[in-house]
Parts: structure tokens; C-alpha cells; sequence
């Protein structure tokens, strides 16, 4: 354990260096298919502006080999260490624990059955390879795309905005009752005032899923594909009690990898599940990539379906982000946006209080962390409890709030953590 625990020390041990080896390879994957990343130059509405190739499908195929043999050895390390935790100080099983209320809308299309149409969105949402869904204390609540829509409403009672007035949008599509308080009616109105923990303290909004805080990322997408039961897919899994993840040979043997949903929903059992969520990923993206290959052989090579843009609409695009749920919300007048609202991971899990006096995630999950912490002066106090507990939920606060500067220059001084590193 001393030697697991040394070699993620960041920057100079030998696990940390691993990792950023590892996350290289992820990227270059993408970027053979994207043209570059982050900000891939090669997507546009319809498709991918490049041409199917053998060539550059077996540089995928290399890297994605390298990747699971990877996925095998981490996957180990943390159960190692969430074990030992647990073992150690049974209380590390309250740090960052939270009521198992999860969301997911499900990622990684049946190019068979996907659409884009929100009229069959439940149906090709259904055979996604991580499932859409919604646990609210424990129990499925559903696996459709169009009633997770539904249910979503942002309030800003307690954030940096004013209240906006109407309900312009009252029915979806489809003719189902809408919230004044879904993003589709939400406007968005600055309204900055002095800090005051009753009443406005945060630019975060407070998304709720039928009035519930949610949480999302890897543990909420592996749980709810687990419970859900809809998987289909030759190399994972959906058995009682978790998921099951079969990886090939590589340098590696080949071996099965068994997650399995846990006792409790807390900071230890967040990273275990997305250290096992390097196997999902890496076997969807194998799955996929076969797919590629019998097409590329059957000579169906089309990266793009033709598309027009609607004069008049509204609409959603339901992703996952690495930290989860991630919703894009849009109004269309003329052909041109009229409206566009972004529900992020972050925003839902940095959550202030909404209306009814209900925390959000993170400040839910601190409430109830016990401090482990050793210290014997209050100078000595660190908080690495609290810092725990925030850190396994991947927070990204850059992606809670968008800020618009209208053309101005932002500038900010920061001190990063090579501080400390000679030149």
C-alpha cells in the first residue's frame, strides 16, 4: 500500500506519470478522428468531415489495446485502496456520503436505431450502452429520455440571477406539461449582489430532477445501466448487483472485471467507479471501433448524413460529459438561436440550495462528512475531508457558470501546483 500510495504522488512518481501517459494516448485517439482535441476541427451538423480509413482506424485500434491493458491495472489499484481505507477507519465510509439520488442520460448511440428526433428519443435512448435514467433515493424512477426532460428545472433563489417572468414553452414536443422552471423557459438575468449564505451566495444555478438534487458521472452511469438491465453489448454486462467488463489480451491476459454497486454512496466509492469506468469506456470505444471495421468491409464508408436546419424549433441534445450529465437546451425563431441554455455536471452537483431549503450535492455530501483529519492545533487544520469529498465528484467550476465577457479581455493571475519545481 506505501508503494501505491507513493507513486501517485503528482508529477514526479511513477503511477501520476502513468496516468498522464495514459490520458496522451486517449487524446491522440481522438484526435485521428477529430482532427485535434479538445476543440475538434473536423465535426459539424450531420456528421465528420473525414474519410473513412483502415489506416488510421488500426492507429485507433493500437492505442485503444494500450489503453485497456491500463484499464486492467487501475482498476486493481483502487479497490486496493478503498479497500485498505475502509479497513483501516470504517468511518472513511461517511466522508462525501450523500442519499443515492442519480441521474444519467445515457451515451454511446445504436447507430441502428438513433435518430437525433426527440419523438423517438425514449426508444434509440433505451439501446445506449450506458443507460439514460433517474434513481431518487435508492429506487429507478425511469429510463426514458423524454420523461428525464421533463423532470428538469433550474431555480436561482439563492444565485447571482433575477427571476424571469413567463412560461413561454408550456408543452414539449410530444404535448407533455412543461415547468415554467425547465430550460427551455429559463432566461438568464444577471443579477449580482453581496454575498449572503441565506439568501444569494452563488453563480451557480440549482438544477432539480422532479424537485430532487441529483447526482451524475461515472458511478451514476455505471448504477443505473446496472439496475436498469437494458445492456446489450458483447463485452460488458448488466448482472445482479453491477456490471461485468470482459477485456481482450493485449500485454496484458485477457481477464473479466466485476464493479459492483456499492453499500454506500461516498467520496471512496465515486473513484472507485471511475477507475473501473476506464474499462467501460475502453471497451465501448473496441466495441465501436469493430463496428468501423465490418462497415469500412461492407462498404458503407458515409461519415455524414445530409441536414437542414429547421426555421422553427425546440429542441435538446442529452450527453455525458467525463463528469456526467450534460444537457444542451435550444430554441430555434427564423433559422437563427433564439435561446440556448447549457445544464452541466457541475451546475448540477454545485448546486446551492434550491426553493424548498434542499442542499445540492456537494454541500449535502459535506454535511454529513465526519473529520478523520489528525490534527492537534486549529492552524494545523487542513479540511482534507472536505477536499476529498468535493474532488470525487471531478468538480469543474469553469463549466458550472459561461460567462459572456461582450469583447472584453478577462485577466487573472494564478499560482499552479509546479510552483514548487525548478526550472
Amino acid at each position: 500500500m506505501a508503494e501505491i500510495m507513493r507513486g501517485l504522488n503528482p508529477l514526479t512518481d511513477h503511477l501520476y506519470v502513468e496516468a498522464l501517459q495514459i490520458t496522451r494516448h486517449a487524446r491522440e485517439i481522438a484526435s485521428l478522428m477529430l482532427g485535434k482535441y479538445p476543440h475538434p476541427s473536423t465535426i459539424f451538423p450531420g456528421g465528420l468531415g473525414i474519410e473513412a480509413s483502415a489506416q488510421v482506424f488500426n492507429q485507433v485500434l493500437g492505442r485503444i489495446m494500450q489503453l485497456l491493458d491500463y484499464a486492467k491495472k487501475v482498476a486493481a489499484i483502487w479497490d486496493d485502496l478503498v479497500d485498505f481505507f475502509i479497513a483501516e477507519r470504517p468511518e472513511y465510509r461517511r466522508v462525501g456520503e450523500r442519499r443515492v439520488n442519480l441521474i444519467c442520460t445515457g451515451i454511446w448511440d445504436d447507430p441502428e436505431a438513433y435518430d437525433a428526433s426527440y419523438a423517438r428519443c425514449s426508444e434509440w435512448g433505451e439501446r445506449r450502452l450506458a443507460t439514460p435514467g433517474a434513481i431518487v433515493n435508492g429506487e429507478l424512477r425511469t429510463t426514458r429520455l423524454a420523461n428525464l426532460n421533463l423532470g428538469i428545472e433550474e431555480f436561482v433563489d439563492h444565485s447571482y440571477y433575477q427571476h424571469w417572468q413567463g412560461h413561454h414553452f408550456q408543452h414539449d414536443p410530444l404535448g407533455a406539461r412543461l415547468s415554467p422552471f425547465h430550460p427551455w423557459n429559463k432566461q438568464t438575468i444577471p443579477n449580482p449582489t453581496e454575498l449572503n449564505w441565506r439568501a444569494k451566495y452563488t453563480w451557480g444555478t440549482a438544477p432539480r430532477w422532479d424537485c430532487e438534487p441529483m447526482e451524475s458521472g461515472p458511478l451514476a452511469r455505471q448504477w443505473i445501466t446496472a439496475v436498469a438491465g437494458k445492456l446489450e453489448n458483447e463485452f460488458l454486462r448488466a448482472v445482479p448487483g453491477g456490471l461485468e467488463i470482459d477485456l481482450p489480451k493485449g500485454e496484458s491476459e485477457a481477464t473479466t472485471l466485476h464493479w459492483r454497486i456499492p453499500d454506500r454512496l461516498n467520496a471512496l466509492e465515486r473513484n472507485r467507479a471511475r477507475a473501473y469506468h476506464v474499462a467501460y469506456c475502453g471497451m465501448i470505444a473496441y466495441t465501436f471501433l469493430l463496428k468501423a471495421f465490418e462497415y469500412l468491409r461492407l462498404g458503407r464508408t458515409a461519415m455524414a448524413v445530409p441536414y437542414t436546419i429547421p426555421q422553427e424549433a425546440i429542441a435538446v441534445g442529452f450527453w455525458e460529459a467525463r463528469r456526467g450529465l450534460l444537457t444542451h437546451h435550444v430554441v430555434l425563431e427564423g433559422g437563427r438561436i433564439a435561446k440556448y441554455q447549457i445544464v452541466t455536471p457541475s451546475t448540477w452537483m454545485a448546486s446551492p440550495q434550491d426553493p424548498f431549503g434542499v442542499p445540492g450535492s456537494y454541500e449535502e455530501a459535506v454535511v454529513n462528512t465526519p473529520i478523520l483529519e489528525e490534527f492537534e492545533r486549529p492552524e494545523d487544520f487542513t479540511g482534507i475531508d472536505v477536499l476529498r469529498t468535493i474532488r470525487s465528484f471531478d468538480p469543474c467550476m469553469p463549466c458550472t457558470v459561461h460567462l459572456y465577457a461582450g469583447g472584453r479581455m478577462l485577466h487573472r493571475d494564478a499560482t499552479t501546483c509546479m510552483c514548487g519545481e525548478e526550472a
